[in-house]
Order: C-alpha cells, then sequence, then structure tokens
C-alpha cells in the first residue's frame, strides 16, 4: 500500500513539474529529494538501491551533455532526418515570406493573455472616418445592384470616375506620390462598407484588387525609385488602371507551376537595340484585365544565351507591362458569378520589352515568388475577410429586420424557433466576421506579414459569410428566390462562391495552407529543428539539435500535463485575462492550446514527413488552431467595445460553436492516426472525461435572435459600418429599416386588432379591410388605424416580389441582336 502511494506521489509530483514547465535541473533536484524522503522513510533497501540506480542512470545521462549527445541526441537526429519532410524551394520561400503573431502563441501551447490584452486596439484617424462617411457613401449612392448585375454587367461610367477622382485605388499609396496611405485597419473598414452595399460583390473587387496583390504593393516594396515615381502618382489618381496576372489555366492553387515565360534576348524598342526579354504568357480570371492599363505579369525567366552572365533558369520573375504594348491582348471579359465585375483573360506571344520593365530593375529577377508570397500574406489578410464580412454585417440586418416584418400566424416570422435557430447563427457568425477582420487587419498595422492568420481569416471568414447567406436565403424564403430590384439578398448568395474561390481556393487554404505552414511557422521548435537537421556541419547540426530537442521534448511534457490536468478541471486555475466576464474562455482555450500543441506533435511523430500529404488530417489540425484563433479576436473584440453586457451572448455563441468545433477536430485527428497506441494514449490525455464541449444551446440562440430583431446599440455594434442609404429610403436596407421600426411601433395595435378579429368584432379577411373594420367599430381611433396603415404598406413594399414582361428578361446583347435582325 505504501508503494503504491509513493508511485502515486511521484506521479503527482512530475506531472506538477510538466505542468508548470520546470527546467531538467529544476527537475532532477525535486525528484532526487523526493527519492530521498522515499528512502528515508521505507524499509525496502534493495528497492530503494534500485531505484537511485535508475535515478542517477537516467539523469545523468540527461544532465551531462557528454554522455546525452551520443547516447541520446545523435541518434534522435538520425531518426528526426529519416522522417524530415521536404521543403520546395517554393514552400521554402512561403514559410520565409511572413511574420508569427498571435497564432504561435496559440500554438504554444500556453497563451500569454497579456500580450493579447496589450495590443492596441484598432483605431480609425479623423480623415479615414470621414472618407468613410462621405466618398464611400456617396459612391455606394451612385451604385444600382440590380442595373449593375442584370442590365448593365458594369459600374455605371459616373461610379467608375468617382472611384479614380476621389483616389479609392490609392489608399495603400504614400501620401508623398498622392495616395490616401489609409491605414490597413481603415483600408479594410472601407471595403466591408462597400461590402455592405448595393453590388458589393462587383464594386468590392474594383476597389480591392489595386490596393491587395498588384502593381501598387509591389512597386512600394520592390521597385525602383524611377518606377515609383513614375507610376505611383498615375495609379493614386486613377489614370492607370491596373491589374496583375498570376493565375493560368495550368496554374491555379500550385501558382509557382505557372508555365508563362520570358527569354532574354535583344530586341527593338523605340528604334534602339536594347537589351530585354520576349514575354508569353496566357493569364485568366484577372481582375481588371478588360479594362487595364498596366499589366502586372508573373512569369518564369530563362536566359538560355548567358546575357546576363549566369544562370540558365532565373526564377519567377515580375514584371510591369503597358498594355498598349504591341502583342499585348486584353478586352474579353469573364462572368463571375452574379457579380460582373471587370475580370478577364490576357494573353501574349513573344512580346518584347525590355528589362528595365521587371518591378524592382535587374536585381529582381527571380525573386517574384518571393515578392508575391510576401504581398499576398498583407492583402489575403484584408481584401476578402473585409469584402465577406460587410457581406455578412448587411445580411445581418436586412434579415432580422424582414424576420421582424414579415408576418405569419399573426405573429412576425422571427418569433418562430426554427427562425430564431438561423438568426442565431446568423448573428453568431457575423460577430466571429468581424472579430477576425478587425483583429487581422490590425495585425498589419503592427508590423506583421500575418501568412497564416491571413489564411485562417481568408477562409474562415468568407465561409462563415456564405453560411450567412444561405441562412438569409433561407429566412427572405420565397422573396430570396424571386430576381429583381426588390431582391436585395439573393445575389450575396450567388456571388458568394466568388470569394471562396480567390486568393487561394478555401478547400485547399484549409487542408494544406493553415496547418501546412503553421505547423512549422507557428511552433516553437521544428523549422529550427529542421535547419539544424539540414546543417551540413555535423558537430554544428548535432549541438544546435541537441539544445532544441531538449526544450521540444520539455514542451511535450508540459502540454501532456496540461492537457490532463485541464481535461479534468476545464481549465480551473490556469492564467486568464482581466476580464472576469471571460476567464472561462480563456481558462478553455489555455486547454485546447495545450491540445493542440500535444496533438501536433503526436502527429507529426506518427505520421513523420508524410503529414502533409494528409490533407484530411491536416485540415483537422487547422480547424483547432483556426477556432483559437477566432475565438481570441472574438474576446479581444469585446473589450476593445467596451465590454457591454449586451454582446456577452455574441461572445458566448462564437466560443462555444468554436471549442465545440476543436472538439470534434481533435476527435477526427485522433481516429485517424496510424499509430493507435499513441492515438489511445493521447486521446486520454485531452479527453480524459471525454468530449464535454457542447454547441450553443436554445435559449441563447433565442438572446442572440432577439438582438438580431431589436434596434438599438447591441445591434449597432454587431453590424458596424453598415450601408444605408440616406437619400433612397424607399430601397434595400432603408426600406427594411423603415419597415422594421414601423412594425415594432404599432406591434399592440395589431395584436389590438387580431383580438378583435378573434372575438369577432372583425370578421375582414385582407388586413387593409381589417384596420377599415377595427376605426369603424372603434378598436382603433383614426391617428392609431393612419398610423397601422402606414405600417401596412412598408411591410407591402417589404415583402413585394417583381415580374417582368418576357421581353424584359432576355439579356441586353441578346435584345439588340434580335432588333438588329428584325431591322435588317
Amino acid at each position: 500500500m505504501i508503494a503504491l502511494l509513493w508511485f502515486v506521489i511521484f506521479i503527482a509530483v512530475f506531472i506538477a513539474l510538466a505542468y508548470v514547465r520546470a527546467g531538467l535541473r529544476t527537475t532532477t533536484v525535486a525528484i532526487g529529494v523526493l527519492l530521498a524522503i522515499c528512502t528515508g522513510t521505507s524499509t525496502g533497501a534493495p528497492v530503494a538501491f534500485i531505484l537511485w540506480l535508475v535515478f542517477v542512470g537516467v539523469f545523468a545521462t540527461l544532465n551531462i551533455g557528454a554522455l546525452r549527445k551520443p547516447l541520446l541526441t545523435r541518434p534522435a537526429l538520425k531518426l528526426f532526418r529519416g522522417v524530415l519532410p521536404t521543403l520546395s524551394a517554393t514552400e521554402r520561400t512561403a514559410l520565409d515570406a511572413g511574420t508569427v503573431w498571435w497564432e504561435g502563441e496559440l500554438f504554444s501551447g500556453r497563451p500569454n493573455w497579456r500580450r493579447l490584452e496589450e495590443l492596441p486596439p484598432a483605431r480609425l484617424s479623423e480623415e479615414e472616418q470621414a472618407f468613410l462617411d462621405g466618398p464611400v457613401q456617396t459612391l455606394l449612392d451612385l451604385c444600382d445592384e440590380w442595373r449593375i448585375t442584370h442590365e448593365d454587367a458594369d459600374l455605371p461610367h459616373d461610379a467608375w470616375q468617382y472611384i479614380k477622382d476621389n483616389k479609392f485605388w490609392g489608399m495603400i499609396i504614400p501620401k508623398r506620390y498622392g495616395g490616401l496611405e489609409f491605414s490597413a485597419y481603415a483600408h479594410s473598414c472601407v471595403l466591408a462598407k462597400v461590402g455592405s452595399g448595393p453590388a458589393g460583390g462587383t464594386v468590392g473587387p474594383v476597389v480591392a484588387v489595386p490596393n491587395s496583390l498588384g502593381p501598387a504593393e509591389l512597386l512600394m516594396h520592390y521597385g525602383t525609385e524611377e518606377q515609383r515615381d513614375h507610376y505611383l502618382p498615375r495609379l493614386a489618381a486613377g489614370e492607370e488602371i491596373p491589374c496583375f496576372g498570376l493565375t493560368s489555366p495550368f496554374a491555379g492553387s500550385d501558382a509557382g507551376a505557372i508555365p508563362d515565360r520570358g527569354v532574354v534576348c535583344r530586341g527593338q524598342w523605340r528604334g534602339e537595340d536594347v537589351l530585354g526579354m520576349k514575354l508569353t504568357w496566357d493569364k485568366r480570371y484577372i481582375t481588371l484585365a478588360p479594362i487595364a492599363t498596366v499589366l502586372g505579369l508573373a512569369f518564369k525567366m530563362y536566359d538560355p544565351d548567358g546575357l546576363l552572365g549566369g544562370e540558365t533558369e532565373l526564377g519567377v520573375t515580375c514584371a510591369l507591362i503597358p498594355t498598349d504594348t504591341p502583342g499585348c491582348h486584353i478586352g474579353r471579359r469573364h462572368f463571375p458569378a452574379s457579380a460582373p465585375f471587370q475580370n478577364g483573360p490576357t494573353r501574349g506571344t513573344d512580346v518584347f520589352v525590355p528589362l528595365d520593365m521587371i518591378i524592382g530593375g535587374r536585381e529582381m529577377i527571380g525573386q517574384g515568388w518571393r515578392m508575391l508570397m510576401e504581398c499576398l500574406s498583407v492583402g489575403r489578410s484584408i481584401s476578402l475577410p473585409s469584402g465577406s464580412t460587410g457581406d455578412a454585417i448587411c445580411n445581418t440586418r436586412l434579415t432580422g429586420a424582414y424576420a421582424v416584418t414579415r408576418r405569419q400566424f399573426n405573429i412576425s416570422i422571427g418569433e418562430f424557433e426554427g427562425v430564431a435557430e438561423a438568426l442565431a447563427r446568423i448573428g453568431g457568425k457575423t460577430y466571429a466576421c468581424e472579430s477576425v477582420r478587425r483583429f487581422t487587419a490590425n495585425a498589419v498595422d503592427l508590423g506583421e506579414k500575418p501568412s497564416v492568420a491571413s489564411a485562417i481569416a481568408k477562409y474562415h471568414v468568407t465561409t462563415l459569410a456564405q453560411e450567412v447567406a444561405k441562412d438569409a436565403m433561407d429566412v427572405h424564403a420565397g422573396k430570396a428566390v424571386m430576381l429583381g430590384p426588390s431582391n436585395p439578398v439573393a445575389r450575396s448568395f450567388q456571388a458568394a462562391p466568388v470569394n471562396i474561390t480567390v486568393e487561394g481556393a478555401n478547400i485547399l487554404t484549409r487542408s494544406m495552407m493553415i496547418y501546412g505552414q503553421g505547423a512549422i511557422r507557428c511552433h516553437p521548435y521544428v523549422l529550427d529543428e529542421i535547419e539544424a537537421a539540414n546543417n551540413r556541419d555535423q558537430s554544428a547540426a548535432l549541438n544546435a539539435f541537441d539544445n532544441l530537442l531538449y526544450r521540444h521534448v520539455g514542451h511535450d511534457l508540459a502540454a501532456a500535463a496540461r492537457s490532463l490536468v485541464m481535461g479534468f478541471t476545464g481549465g480551473l486555475g490556469s492564467a486568464a485575462g482581466r476580464t472576469g466576464q471571460l476567464a472561462p474562455y480563456y481558462r478553455a482555450m489555455n486547454r485546447y492550446s495545450a491540445n493542440l500543441a500535444l496533438i501536433s506533435d503526436v502527429a507529426m511523430a506518427t505520421l513523420g514527413g508524410t503529414l502533409k500529404f494528409r490533407e484530411s488530417q491536416s485540415a483537422r489540425l487547422g480547424d483547432v488552431l483556426s477556432h483559437l484563433y477566432i475565438a481570441s479576436a472574438t474576446l479581444k473584440r469585446f473589450v476593445e467595445d467596451g465590454e457591454h453586457t449586451e454582446d456577452l451572448p455574441l461572445v458566448a455563441w462564437v466560443c462555444e460553436n468554436a471549442f465545440a468545433e476543436i472538439e470534434a477536430a481533435l476527435a477526427g485527428v485522433l481516429r485517424h492516426l496510424p499509430g493507435r497506441a499513441a492515438a489511445l494514449a493521447a486521446g486520454a490525455l485531452i479527453f480524459p472525461l471525454g468530449r464535454t464541449a457542447r454547441a450553443p444551446s436554445d435559449g441563447l440562440g433565442r438572446r442572440i435572435a432577439r438582438l438580431v430583431q431589436t434596434p438599438g446599440a447591441a445591434r449597432d455594434r454587431l453590424t458596424p459600418r453598415c450601408y444605408i442609404s440616406e437619400t433612397r429610403t424607399d430601397t434595400a436596407l432603408a426600406l427594411f429599416e423603415r419597415a422594421m421600426a414601423a412594425t415594432l411601433a404599432t406591434a399592440d395595435l395589431h395584436k389590438s386588432v387580431v383580438k378583435a378579429r378573434k372575438a369577432g368584432a372583425i370578421d375582414a379577411d385582407h388586413p387593409r379591410d381589417q384596420i377599415d373594420q377595427a376605426e369603424y367599430n372603434g378598436v382603433l381611433d383614426a391617428a392609431e388605424a393612419t398610423r397601422l396603415r402606414e405600417a401596412f404598406e412598408l411591410q407591402m413594399a417589404v415583402i413585394h416580389v417583381d415580374d417582368f414582361d418576357p421581353d424584359e428578361m432576355r439579356s441586353r446583347v441578346r435584345k439588340a441582336a434580335s432588333d438588329r435582325a428584325s431591322a435588317a
């Protein structure tokens, strides 16, 4: 019995030491002292002698480098090299391109919440706020969604000119070049508001692309001074229309496989014989290409004749080509799903241009892939997450208003639990979108190039916004499927796949990028261990790997101990932020962070270099990291917004949903690990009491549904900077908001009419007739009847659907062709 007690004590002490991540020397002393106490209080001398031999043998080997390195580290290094994942040059460039930010804390197994709380909040300057309130509002006032998406398949001329005149394409360009020089957060807010406006899926890309991965961004970071002086002022003023060609028919997500080529040669340029290159390309899906005046181009460069005096294959290179260059073909258009922004192919065969057109000049030959990866980590943090967030915000307000305004069985449809479930998902997911958008854009302003965080933001915000659009369609029901000027939700649903697809298809972003980069970039030791293992100096490699290996082992032991202990306690006693209301969420995330640290190393140990090809497992591991990131952004937003109690249901919904998703992902990883013994051991540490997270409850959902349907500060905080027309109050969201306000203001009057009808005082069937009878019979006075009629007319305007003459439904092109044929 005493022996069993001592065994339990030793295990408990070891777990405690691992939990606090005690150093090797501290652990040695602690175990030695405990063993001495055990020996002094026990009578079994032979057993004690054996225990001391084991202790000395183990801890002497671990503490003495001369023993540890040959006996343990060298075999471990050999094993590590055997399972080491191979990294291609493009993968290595992608890994080196970004920075590790908050996602590194989440991967550590022990997040520092003080660091999160001390991040400065995202704020707009007066100039940036004025731009949102003025030019952005005016631009959206110029746009009519039905005309853009159905009739013209383009923005009106006035909108194009307004974009140029007000420097919408110069948001990222410094003021010294004539740009606006907005913060990343302001840039994001502009795109979010545009995304919430009419035809946001069409206007958004037009504004976003010149400020994202394109000529301006590349010139600012890598261009020569001459290139910047020439192009940046013209881009800021809208005198040049930029586009950037990367995707080809043969290289989409595998952008490094582009077949487009540039061959160094001599040729004629404006009457002179110069050293240049012949470019051949075939690009598609290029936004603004049909109307561009300057084309950014990514291609592989070759020097077969050695004219540059170096290698033959020079690597991916980026250049800027005026589109009026002979042989450059643009003009034809693709038609993105219900979002007809200018997008199309561009081609060229043996187009000769001088080497001066390479962005950054000759020094940047072969550096194109690095340039693109570094800029993409910034642009992907902003463009698509922002536009999708704006779309979700608009759908939230529209659907909340519609759920109040639309009545069935004499009550607003938002009172039905099935509709309330959809409204809860809409509200919770929109809160998550805005939280991630704000958090990630702020990272860019803090100097980060968050490659992993940007992939998380891009995948999850666009996916969540698409899910919000789907739920909005379900709530609006029949009205949502009848296209026309009166339908404000269908186009966003139809266009949602555009954001899902571009800048890295979401399927591959989830299954390859988030964890594929995150496992190496964010892990505290793996990247350094890979570098040590690849060191050709064997002695230096052994020393570096020895230092890393035992810190890594300590990391794993801490993750295992913390997973086990917090699996029993739910994280009680672990570190939490300063806001007491959020403590349960911080503590739960401590547990899941430890789980991620543990399961990541178990997966890497059992799968080795094949993990990057086990994309389903990579996706599940990425889901754990992603939902920790989403929950972190949500907690940060709640504090920045002022810790309003009314917002707590939204925080709870996002966090509870995230935790349920995390546990489902962890269970999926454990189920599909090939090493069953390791999987069972990890499962016992991660889920000692089984899966405990639960999806948000019905009661919580009803609270959010009420918030979405109740005008006020909480609803406004949920949907910040949403576009509402101040000049066209009879259309889209402005109409829906007026109808909701009128419906709520006359709710008691409507109840009086319903009650009178049940009592037999009113026998009319049509609502208009019911109001007339109620006034005639004294149920309502004249003023009340007038108010109820006005509310009814607004309700009818909201539920109205369009119908068309058959001739109106024909496309303008087909109709014009038919008219010409008839005239002939």
